[in-house]
């Protein structure tokens, strides 16, 4: 007998959530090895999970060079390919700047970092650093690869230790340019075309395979979560966590329903169909590492037509983040500054929206919504040491920002193919399918 709805996506990511909760806090009654180490099943869970994460972002670059070449080849089928542009980046700053808003509504309300100065809360200089200046470099590929490379130094045993990563801001500009200067070339560049729609159909086979195995992933992801950081990290962060949270649920229950409404869509609709995208998010805390799961979500189960949600999803997924660079770096700048007793008046909350607006690029690349806040508390003149207040429960309060993120990606592609009439009305409509809805057959 097959329980009802256990083969859907969503189900089975379920039951990998709560798999990894009951692995997660048995690990933690197990505690470390002798040696002080992680034991046995916190290295096994991690290793589940990191690979899972690996496989998603090893998909990452040929879907993002191939789809994004492939869509702009494809534009000339549709009208106005400008304007289209135009009107996915307009929606990105207008979402974001709801968002900032809201944040900074809820971070003077709720006044999280009030009367904690004297909580014996430890604040340590955080080595990751953001500015308008990474933004500006991340622009400019710096090898055809989009490549970087950065180096560790052991301190303790001395080796230097170097490891690769693809800059994916680098690597849709790049795929930008490469696509138009195919276009413009005319008919000699057609094999190029070909080749690059026919790589696509590849990496679209992979990625379906990829994603057949996220409720593996998620016990891992999940599960190494709740050993690592348990829930008792909040502690005396407990309100800052509780602002996060509640700015991240009415961008998502508020402004995104009145958004789908405005347009005459069915909210419910919206997130039934989204439902797996916004799940894995959630336990990758990755928009990357989610960005495959995003784009297929989009376009089969949505019904955003494929040559622009090729185009849309991956520029979202690298400079569209309502939960990391709108709604926490407003809260947490609010935190840090009544945290430290700082007045803030009219101006440092215009640039804070100006920040998140315009600024949120700057993560794309780099890590998490650090870099976002580092930027924003350098733009205010705030201590940078309070970033490191913040970082103990940055992995829960990372679940939350990244599951909003790739929601509202999903979001503006649908409302400007809704506003284009590159919407397929009846199978957004439609009834929401089993995992097909994610992997379909092609």
């Amino acid at each position: 007998m097959r329980l009802p709805g256990f083969r859907t996506f969503g189900t089975q990511v379920l039951l990998g959530m709560a798999a990894g909760l009951a692995l997660g806090l048995l690990a933690r009654q197990i505690g470390p090895a002798p040696d002080g180490a992680p034991n046995m099943l916190v290295q096994a869970l991690s290793i589940v999970g990191t690979s899972f994460v690996q496989l998603l972002k090893l998909i990452v670059p040929p879907l993002v060079v191939t789809a994004i070449v492939t869509s702009i080849a494809n534009l000339r089928n549709l009208e106005n390919p400008g304007r289209l542009a135009g009107q996915t980046i307009l929606w990105f700053a207008i979402t974001a700047l709801a968002s900032v808003l809201i944040g900074l509504a809820v971070g003077t309300l709720l006044q999280p970092g009030a009367g904690l100065h004297d909580a014996g809360l430890v604040a340590s200089r955080s080595t990751t650093q953001g500015g308008w200046l990474d933004f500006l470099k991340g622009l400019v590929p710096a090898n055809f690869l989009g490549l970087t490379a950065s180096s560790k130094l052991d301190l303790e045993g001395g080796a230097v230790s170097t490891s690769l990563s693809f800059n994916v801001l680098q690597l849709v500009v790049l795929a930008i340019f490469v696509g138009a200067a195919a276009v413009k070339a005319g008919p000699k560049a057609q094999p190029f075309l070909d080749f690059a729609a026919a790589l696509l159909a590849v990496v679209r086979t992979l990625l379906r395979w990829v994603i057949a195995l996220t409720p593996i992933g998620t016990i891992g992801l999940f599960g190494n979560a709740v050993a690592s950081y348990g829930w008792d990290a909040l502690g005396s962060l407990g309100r800052f966590a509780i602002a996060i949270y509640v700015g991240l649920a009415l961008v998502m229950l508020v402004l995104y329903p009145a958004i789908l409404l405005a347009h005459r869509l069915s909210p419910l609709k919206f997130f039934a169909h989204v439902w797996p995208a916004t799940q894995v998010g959630f336990v990758t805390r990755s928009s990357i590492g989610t960005l495959p799961v995003t784009e297929r979500v989009t376009e089969v189960a949505l019904g955003v037509r494929r040559e622009y949600a090729a185009f849309a999803v991956p520029l979202g997924a690298t400079t569209k983040m309502d939960g990391c660079a709108s709604i926490y770096p407003a809260i947490a700048a609010l935190f840090i500054a009544q945290f430290y007793g700082l007045t803030l008046g009219p101006i440092d909350y215009a640039l804070i929206v100006f920040v998140s607006v315009i600024g949120s690029a700057a993560t794309a690349g780099l890590t998490g919504a650090t870099v976002m806040l580092t930027l924003t508390l350098s733009t205010l003149g705030l201590p940078l040491e309070g970033v490191g207040l913040l970082l103990a429960i940055d992995p829960i309060l990372d679940m939350g920002r990244t599951a909003v993120n790739v929601t509202g990606q999903a979001l503006v592609a649908l409302v400007v193919a809704k506003r284009e009439g590159l919407l397929d009305q009846a199978r957004f409509d439609a009834p929401v399918a089993p995992i097909g809805s994610v992997m379909p057959a092609e």
